[in-house]
């Protein structure tokens, strides 16, 4: 199995640079348990789900901490069959069959509702492709279920869904979507944008 992110930070202001370089610290907990490798475009985090969603989420919340508009893009996959296996990227959640869908809602709910609070409020939209299967809106549909009773939905938009919440919940929610839909072994991928502090208006 392979999992991670490729991720870039944006924070809109002429001290960008010192937003980002501040913000790296959030990553130190995880570098033992992560394959981070940086280009002038964007950061890949490779590992298990649970980390990099924690490490995205601990990034972005320092960067956004600075008051300053920050916001973070991130491409997610899991089991891509282009992609060698990985030995940092084995989680028991990505193996064996696939779960009943009740089952799985439970314990993606649970898990949000677990989250911890990050005191930083977030606005997300995200979208969820479970690739490579039949009835694969069966997945999405049950997605939507969890993303609707979570707490932090806002909205449905056109090809992706709209959050907003603390941060941890927002990035449990779609850390939880991430997991539990589609195969434990299938190729599942997430577009996911995250924005904090903005000025537009709610």
């Amino acid at each position: 199995m392979f999992s991670g992110a490729q991720i870039s930070l944006y924070p809109m202001t002429d001290d960008f640079v010192g937003v980002i370089m501040s913000a790296l610290g959030a990553l130190d907990p995880y570098r033992e348990r992560l394959r981070i490798e940086t280009d002038d475009i964007s950061t890949l985090l490779v590992g298990t789900p649970d980390v990099v969603f924690a490490a995205m989420r601990d990034l972005f919340v320092a960067a956004a901490k600075s008051g300053e508009h920050c916001v973070l893009h991130a491409t997610i996959s899991r089991g891509c069959p282009g992609e060698p296996d990985d030995p940092i990227c084995q989680t028991p959640e990505l193996s064996g069959p696939l779960a009943p869908m009740d089952e799985r809602k439970a314990e993606a709910l649970a898990a949000i509702a677990a989250a911890p609070v990050s005191g930083q409020i977030a606005a997300a939209q995200f979208s969820l492709y479970t690739l490579g299967i039949d009835r694969h809106m069966d997945e999405i549909y049950g997605c939507i279920d969890v993303v609707k009773s979570s707490g932090t939905f806002e909205k449905s938009k056109n090809f992706c869904t709209k959050l907003r919440g603390d941060a941890g919940a927002v990035f449990a929610t779609v850390g939880e979507a991430f997991l539990r839909f589609g195969p434990p072994a299938g190729h599942v991928t997430v577009d996911l944008t995250v924005s904090g502090n903005s000025p537009s208006a709610v």
